[in-house]
């Protein structure tokens, strides 16, 4: 038997009473969590993980970082050389294989979103997560904050892949960032919120994408687009039929980011 407030309810009357009633539901449609930030909480702690791995296995010398790090395209390097080699011939030659997602390394473009090397790197980036995170996963619920995140990162993987350099390494969860910031944008200002604050801090991280080095800006340029595209449809989806419109739309958008992705690697390989 169960304690209830009067008296005590047997086992499957409390499992089907759970059954039978409406859960409660945020403003978008999605399930009202319990707790706060659970899976923000669970982000940090992948993205942390993996920093902790690079630097128990050599930091920047990481081979960690070689494998996870979005390179577009496969490189042979030996030392600080790099060679345009095949695999075969670069390994023949006894150079070092660097891999890329043309020539095969599919997992770069979702592992690269939860990887870094210095720590002010994850620091702020994690630091916006945890600042971010549990605002929209409270609003939005735990299954479309989870889509808006790794969608927005992904779409900041491909314009990476699309138009960034061929060779060139990058890492780091910005992109996915960058989507929960524009999120959180359209969010606040369907709810007639004041933004000014968020608008100040968009136009700081704008500016140090553009202003300062070793930035990838189509990563956090794709990003923020997915971002507001993303939550616009969460936002704006009409009531009636309103899961199906957001699937619908995520979807769409899914569908996109594997087009670019094979188009590129058509025209890389």
């Amino acid at each position: 038997m169960r304690d209830a407030s009067v008296g005590f309810h047997c086992p499957d009357c409390v499992a089907e009473g759970r059954r039978t009633t409406r859960q409660a539901r945020t403003a978008y449609g999605g399930i009202r969590p319990g707790s706060i930030g659970l899976v923000s909480k669970i982000l940090i702690a992948i993205n942390a993980g993996v920093w902790a791995l690079i630097l128990g296995t050599g930091g920047n010398g990481s081979a960690w970082v070689d494998r996870l790090s979005l390179r577009p395209n496969g490189l042979c390097a030996r030392g600080r050389y790099g060679f345009d080699y095949s695999h075969a011939v670069c390994t023949s030659k006894g150079g070092s294989w660097l891999p890329g997602v043309a020539d095969g390394a599919w997992w770069q473009p979702v592992t690269s979103m939860f990887t870094h090397v210095e720590p002010l790197h994850i620091g702020f980036n994690m630091l916006a997560l945890w600042i971010l995170g549990p605002q929209l996963e409270m609003v939005l619920g735990r299954v479309r904050f989870t889509a808006l995140y790794l969608l927005s990162g992904l779409v900041g993987s491909a314009t990476v892949y699309w138009i960034g350099p061929e060779y060139s390494p990058t890492l780091g969860a910005s992109g996915a960032i960058f989507g929960l910031m524009a999120a959180l944008l359209v969010v606040a200002n369907k709810a007639k919120a004041d933004v000014s604050q968020l608008l100040v801090w968009i136009g700081i991280n704008a500016a140090l994408t553009f202003f300062a080095s070793g930035i990838s800006w189509q990563a956090h340029v794709g990003g923020f687009v997915s971002g507001l595209v993303l939550a616009g449809v969460l936002a704006y989806a009409p009531r009636p039929h309103r899961t199906a419109w957001q699937v619908a739309g995520f979807a769409g958008v899914a569908i996109l980011v594997a087009l670019v992705f094979v188009l590129r690697t058509t025209a890389l390989s």
